[in-house]
């Protein structure tokens, strides 16, 4: 860490034993007048006031220790005699040696972060880093030791909630307001694992301030008037745990415990939320190419106008919103909804298939039809899993499509031809099958495709095919806690990951039986809990002036979206329903609470006539909602990206609404 990390780690001095284990906070206290530089100060605690020995400091500072169960409370309450601007900052020596440690950062740092390249906050650029607080799903740092078995965190405790926006966002800035922003972080200079914290908040060695740019880094000051008081409260905790899947899994029981999220007042019902996203597909309905689609990405906030790219699955999701158009069209009497989500799947029966059996995942229609193609298995099995869904649904209607259903078998086929020995699947491949990217990580979102493909022709060997992408999900993913690769703008450490891991093993668990069905159930709860972990259980809070903090939104239910894209979204499909599932067969209580916060929450921002939330039409979801000081290229915190994808952003919340769909399917 450079600029402010020299001056702390000379000024460090230990000042009180918090356990019988000696393990030591160390403080400092950072004060600066405007316009000169910070003057850095060593805190000693003496019989619980700190003093800087021959300072006199402007500010009386005091510190207590309690206990709440296993929980040590540290409160840090501070008076100013002066007019004071202040960063205050601290750290836990742990005693962990850094070679054995593992870190947990909930919804930003898992492992190393090792996933990722130089360019994202990782090992390969620092050992050591501090970040803002709302950058984390919940305000905790914490280290776990794989040699030892040992772990400590630090969770912030905070009640109020303020922000202020800056002019300047690099090197010493007074902040001209509140803010409750604080820092988390961890230390590993001197080869032994120390976790940091303080207020307010300092981002070092680097800000990462959009996808893969890290930028220069920030301390903050607060100003603290003659008179005034500011306390300051962590909870630190010492936990044994038998491996870093465990570790996460209690810590993230821990994080629910104590910030206890609340769901939120339903401003809407089910069937007012799918009655609005069918503006989406009204609006967005696009006929004048081969394939027709609902245009689902590269579309602006502030027009929402139908752009000529589509994409059949992750942004787009253009077949599932067809059928999602079809099933509402026809039980509310919408010819017209019915018949657009028709053409759509009738244009890509006739047009939307490569030479080899595959669908094209994209086409840029300004450039035509693609020709040397690359398909990704996500976006395949994401669109062989619509067709299913709209096959059976015609089937149970009285129709079927025999021409489908032989696309959908060679289409299945392939897939069993280019899966490897090890039950995984390349990432990404050409129409020939040869591999693009070998990587394994999004091996898991086959096997709902396959399973259903089992479960709707009755071939025994899509089953077969799905149990050992399973095989492979457990050695590989699970076993390792090493969720990755599974969106497909980045190769990293990511939620979608966990959300695909807990999917494949529910898909299993629901049609086998005996000791089959629960070894399924194990692995299922085990990812949860990595999922579960990308989503907030506080709200963050904004300034005025930002839009999100204006309307009153809350970021509890919301999720991170992987250690590249440090922003918010709504991508849960079939993922809630499996958790409360979860909830009932494993007796894991929390996962029941939590889907009730997520079913809650994730329609806050729904556009509608009388509110857009500054999305042009209505209908609309937005999809890069920007919590922090992060942006992915417009606007920053409080706001969108000014690009947006609703495609896969209303296909989630259809689903999210729809809970019995994939029951039905599987019965």
């Amino acid at each position: 860490m450079k600029i402010n990390k020299s001056i702390l780690l000379s000024t460090l001095g230990a000042f009180a034993a918090l356990s019988a284990y000696a393990q030591d906070i160390e403080a400092s206290l950072l004060l600066k007048q405007p316009g000169n530089n910070a003057v850095a100060y060593r805190l000693h605690l003496d019989n619980g006031k700190y003093e800087a020995r021959g300072t006199r400091l402007p500010m009386q500072i005091t510190q207590t220790v309690t206990n709440d169960g296993d929980d040590k409370i540290v409160s840090v309450k501070m008076k100013a005699d002066a007019d004071v601007y202040f960063n205050f900052g601290a750290q836990l020596a742990t005693g962990l040696n850094t070679d054995g440690c593992e870190f947990y950062m909930p919804g930003f740092w898992y492992h190393r972060n090792m996933r990722s390249p130089k360019e994202a906050p990782s090992f390969a650029t620092s050992s050591s880093w501090n970040f803002r607080d709302d950058r984390l799903s919940t305000p905790l740092t914490s280290v776990y030791s794989t040699t030892t078995g040992s772990g400590w965190s630090v969770l912030r405790v905070e009640k109020d909630a303020a922000d202020v926006q800056t002019q300047l966002t690099q090197g010493e800035i007074i902040l001209p307001g509140n803010t409750t922003i604080g820092y988390l972080g961890f230390d590993n200079e001197t080869g032994k694992a120390k976790l940091t914290f303080g207020y307010p908040y300092v981002e070092t060695p680097r800000r990462y301030i959009r996808k893969l740019t890290l930028a220069p880094s920030v301390t903050s000051f607060v100003k603290l008037k003659a008179g005034e008081e500011k306390t300051l409260t962590w909870r630190i905790r010492q936990t044994k745990a038998a491996s870093y899947g465990d570790f996460v899994s209690s810590m993230w029981q821990y994080s629910f415990d104590k910030m206890q999220p609340e769901p939120l007042k339903q401003q809407m019902s089910a069937e007012e939320v799918k009655a609005q996203l069918c503006n989406y597909f009204r609006e967005s309905y696009v006929a004048d190419f081969p394939l027709k689609y609902n245009s689902g990405l590269t579309i602006l906030t502030n027009d929402c106008k139908p752009a000529r790219e589509m994409q059949i699955g992750f942004c787009g999701r253009v077949l599932l919103n067809a059928f999602n158009e079809i099933e509402w069209g026809e039980a509310h009497g919408d010819n017209n909804l019915k018949q657009m989500g028709e053409s759509i799947i009738e244009s890509f029966k006739q047009n939307g298939f490569t030479p080899a059996g595959y669908f094209y995942d994209f086409v840029n229609f300004n450039e035509g039809m693609p020709r040397n193609v690359v398909h990704s298995i996500r976006q395949q099995s994401e669109a062989v899993y619509a067709i299913l869904h709209y096959l059976k649904y015609e089937r149970q209607h009285g129709r079927q499509h025999k021409d489908w259903e032989k696309k959908m078998r060679t289409l299945l086929d392939n897939l069993i031809a280019i899966q490897k020995p090890d039950g995984s699947f390349a990432r990404k491949y050409s129409d020939n099958g040869t591999d693009i990217d070998a990587s394994g990580g999004s091996t898991p979102s086959a096997t709902s495709t396959l399973v259903m493909g089992w479960k709707y022709f009755g071939d025994k060997r899509y089953l077969a095919a799905a149990k050992r992408t399973v095989d492979y999900v457990e050695k590989n993913i699970i076993s390792k806690s090493d969720y990755f690769s599974s969106t497909l703008d980045a190769n990293c450490e990511d939620k979608e990951a966990a959300i695909a891991a807990v999917t494949s093993t529910y898909y299993l668990a629901m049609v086998t039986k005996g000791k089959e069905r629960a070894h399924y159930i194990d692995l299922c709860r085990q990812a949860a809990y990595f999922a579960m972990s990308w989503y907030y259980t506080w709200d963050v809070p904004f300034a005025k002036g930002q839009m999100l903090g204006d309307v009153g939104f809350r970021s509890r239910g919301w999720s991170n979206v992987s250690v590249e894209n440090n922003h918010i979204d709504v991508f849960v499909f079939e993922l809630p329903h499996i958790v409360k599932w979860l909830s009932t067969v494993t007796g894991e209580k929390r996962f029941a609470k939590m889907y009730d916060v997520i079913y809650s929450s994730l329609c806050q921002l729904m556009p509608t006539n009388e509110h857009h939330f500054d999305i042009a039409k209505p209908g609309y979801y937005p999809e890069v909602v920007q919590h922090t000081t992060w942006d992915y290229g417009r606007n920053g915190k409080g706001f969108y990206n000014n690009l947006f994808a609703p495609g896969w952003t209303v296909a989630s919340l259809w689903e999210l609404y729809s809970p019995e769909r994939t029951v039905n399917f599987l019965k």
